[in-house]
């Protein structure tokens, strides 16, 4: 309150604080607050007698027309959740009505506020702020324990794991951070802190009657709730009439699923510290639970809680009635969690349940634990599960990275007669993946037509929202951002049409790609937040995918500066992997290329040189994980770099020749960006200045259609240089001056480069007033060029003629006011 109260401008004249109570529902002695708050006097002309709240509020309204306030005056009303009868609330609406213009008022309360404001806010003198609205962002989180990281009492990790359990919420966060000051490096959890737990009691206990308080206890037990869910599984010492909506509603730390108005979730910190003690009958409560969802052909959710109440006969049903439609949603942790609950018999003698559960290690990115089950199905059943065994062979091709073969067996599996409708949808997915992988999106267009009509058809909401994500890689594929967006955004969309319905694994893909091209866009902080919210789903269903979000808060962070933080995200990358067993040639690629990425931006060349050392054998396998389409570009692109940061310019320039960078357009677009840059360093590097800017041009030219900034935030130690003298001389437009707040340019008020020159200065002359401005001599210029010190001095002759000057330090000063430099 005291930072908002002092970025008011102007800064007010005083600022006035009325704690409300029960006792305030009186409306004489409202108003006698607030005629003292507002005129330091009381107002003697009302009746003592009269308690009706029209008298108050008329003497109130004309009281407001007498005042007159020459300077900025802040009235805080705390506690006005409390006023709730109709009289007082009738003088509470006439304050807001008639508010003076020089007063402002603060309205704090711990629920929703007992009289509508919709009318103020429609006219633009009301500005709600929510318990979210106050959450500090991770970013935020992570400046607020700032001085704990630089004494060491905290590390970067906890840090995120403090985020993660208050998801920014600023009052635990703060008493804790006083618990550390105090204790040192004796700190215990946040959710065992004496000031928290003190807190929460307050919060829960203190507020709420004992069935209310068992009410809440039964919604932790929920990773997700409606009110109808909990109806549910409520026992008859709950407070029912006390519902998740009902929470929401008292401010209590139960939030709104984002786009599902219907579906609640708590505050992971709250629900934590009430699992603690949590009520006894939970097992039978996850009967229901599981029961519940079941009805509602919901399985993934029905299978979590069979799993929870300890019931294999109950998940096994689950497992054989939904299996497909659970390997559609690909909630890879309940299913794996499956697995370890039945007996391993079950398994190893049931052909079916080995090719459910190769998928699932599939899924998990598990490839060598998939192909043990499917190589030990006997040849007695492999005819009967021939389409699904192929199907099988396909998702296994193309996560392992085989594109080619991957998509060689995709026509075949959909060509036999016994495949599925879904097992044809995830076959006719991995094909179009690999089509786009492979350069061929027009091809890959068409195929994902035909998922996209079956998903439609199989009437399942989560196969609809795979398609989507399908389509939108392709889109990525080719650099059509704009298109990507309005696609996922639409998927979204269409996501909380079903408001009766848990999110889905292909709804938080949706997210991941949706941040993705908020990310090539350089909207970092939107995609920053996407980016939590999807975290948060993926840590719940093991989804995969989340190596690709751990991936982008590195390189968000690198952008920034932020080193500690970019290898803090790939250690967590890293330690999540290896906790879910994946297999090793999933995710050590990407983090080796992360790695190298930041090495390079802070200079430990030697470092990215050994780390790219360790990929050669992954390179010589030529795999494209269809996590990583953009692998085998990425480390092409490092090793260019690494190639210019050890000063080898000429064997940049020989790989810059090769197939990797040539100008075809099956190479995905912002690989093509990227080789585009990387060329115009090397001619910036080896003094061909002129026809560097040139392809710097068209690169920008190429970008600017889709806001493709990505690539300039990608290499901006690099090429600073060069895009500081490109941009200075180049036309405004949103995309460059986007570019030019990126690497602090101002523009030139000369325009295009050089267009004030009644004769242009040639390429050759260009690249001499390049060498002049870098303080060679002329004999050094002649040795750098391979030119004559004679040719050297008749260059610079025309070049100060063209110019309009007679020395070297003149031609850099009118240089640079042109945008030549």
């Amino acid at each position: 309150m005291r930072a908002a109260l002092s970025a008011l401008e102007p800064a007010p004249a005083g600022v006035s604080w009325i704690s409300l109570g029960e006792q305030d529902n009186d409306p004489l002695r409202l108003y006698a607050l607030l005629t003292v708050a507002l005129t330091d006097e009381g107002d003697s002309r009302v009746s003592l007698q009269e308690r009706r709240g029209e008298v108050f509020a008329d003497a109130l309204e004309l009281l407001l027309t007498t005042i007159s306030l020459e300077e900025t005056t802040v009235l805080v009303l705390d506690g006005v959740d409390l006023v709730c009868s109709q009289p007082a609330q009738i003088v509470m609406k006439r304050l807001l009505r008639n508010q003076p213009d020089n007063l402002t008022l603060v309205l704090i309360s711990q629920r929703s506020l007992p009289f509508e404001t919709h009318s103020f806010e429609l006219e633009g003198r009301f500005t709600r702020m929510t318990a979210e609205t106050l959450e500090l962002s991770r970013e935020e989180t992570t400046e607020f324990f700032r001085p704990a990281l630089q004494k060491n009492l905290l590390t970067q990790v906890a840090v995120e794991h403090l985020y993660s359990l208050t998801e920014g919420w600023i009052t635990p966060l703060a008493l804790y951070q006083l618990e550390l000051e105090e204790q040192g490096a004796g700190r215990v959890p946040l959710p065992e802190a004496r000031s928290v737990v003190s807190f929460l009691r307050g919060l829960v206990q203190e507020r709420l009657t004992p069935a209310q308080v068992r009410s809440l206890a039964i919604m932790a037990e929920l990773e997700v709730m409606t009110d109808e869910l909990f109806m549910a599984i409520a026992d008859h010492q709950c407070d029912r009439n006390f519902l998740p909506s009902v929470a929401v509603a008292q401010g209590l730390p139960v939030r709104c699923i984002p786009n599902r108005g219907r579906w609640y979730r708590m505050v992971s910190l709250v629900r934590e510290w009430l699992l603690m003690s949590a009520p006894p009958g939970r097992e039978a409560r996850a009967t229901l639970a599981s029961e519940w969802f079941y009805q509602r052909g919901q399985y993934g959710e029905a299978l979590r809680y069979a799993l929870i109440c300890h019931d294999p006969e109950r998940s096994t049903r689950i497992a054989a009635v939904g299996s497909e439609a659970l390997l559609v949603g690909q909630d890879t942790a309940s299913l794996l969690s499956l697995r370890q609950t039945l007996p391993i018999e079950l398994i190893h003698n049931s052909p079916r349940l080995r090719v459910v559960f190769s998928w699932v290690h599939a899924f998990g990115g598990q490839f060598a634990e998939a192909r043990t089950l499917l190589e030990g199905i006997p040849d007695a059943s492999r005819q009967t599960l021939k389409g699904r065994l192929a199907a099988s062979e396909v998702f296994l091709l193309s996560g392992e990275g085989y594109v080619e073969r991957a998509l060689a067996e995709a026509e075949a599996a959909l060509g036999e007669p016994d495949l599925t409708p879904h097992g044809r949808l995830i076959t006719l997915l991995v094909k179009s993946d690999a089509l786009c992988a492979l350069g061929r999106s027009a091809e890959a267009r068409e195929v994902h037509r035909e998922a996209a009509k079956l998903a439609r058809q199989s009437g399942d909401a989560g196969a609809e929202l795979l398609a989507v994500y399908t389509h939108s890689k392709i889109e990525l594929s080719k650099g059509a951002l704009k298109h990507a967006e309005h696609l996922l955004r639409t998927g979204l969309d269409a996501a909380t049409s079903e408001p009766v319905r848990p999110p889905r694994v292909g709804e938080s893909r949706l997210m991941l790609n949706l941040a993705l091209v908020l990310w090539h866009q350089g909207r970092l902080a939107e995609a920053n937040h996407l980016l939590v919210r999807f975290v948060r789903q993926a840590e719940k269903g093991r989804d995969l995918v989340l190596l690709v979000a751990l991936a982008l808060r590195t390189l968000s962070a690198k952008v920034k500066g932020r080193m500690e933080e970019a290898f803090s995200w790939i250690g967590q990358a890293e330690r999540v992997m290896q906790a879910w067993h994946v297999d090793e040639v999933v995710y050590e690629p990407v983090l080796e290329a992360l790695k190298i990425s930041c090495w390079l931006a802070q200079g430990q060349i030697e470092s990215a040189t050994q780390a790219m050392a360790r990929l050669k054998p992954y390179r010589k396998q030529n795999r494209v994980l269809e996590l990583f389409p953009m692998m085998p570009g990425l480390l092409d692109t490092l090793e260019v770099r690494l190639a210019l940061a050890n000063g080898r310019i000429e064997e940049a320039r020989t790989l810059l020749d090769g197939k990797a960078f040539s100008d075809s357009q099956d190479l995905p677009f912002g690989h093509r960006l990227h080789s585009g840059l990387l060329k115009a360093l090397v001619q910036f590097d080896q003094g061909g200045g002129s026809k560097a800017f040139e392809l710097v041009a068209s690169v920008i030219e190429q970008a600017a259609s889709e806001d493709y900034i990505s690539p300039f935030l990608e290499l901006k130690g690099e090429i600073k240089d060069m895009m500081v003298q490109v941009l200075a001389g180049m036309p405004a437009s949103s995309f460059t001056d986007s570019l030019r707040q990126l690497y602090g340019v101002e523009a030139s008020a000369g325009g295009a480069r050089g267009a004030e020159l009644p004769e242009p200065i040639s390429d050759r002359e260009f690249g001499v007033l390049e060498l002049i401005a870098m303080g060679l001599s002329n004999q050094g210029i002649a040795d750098k060029l391979h030119i004559s010190l004679h040719t050297v001095k008749t260059h610079a002759r025309r070049i100060n003629a063209k110019l309009g000057v007679k020395s070297r330090t003149q031609a850099i000063v009118r240089a640079r006011e042109l945008g030549l430099l």
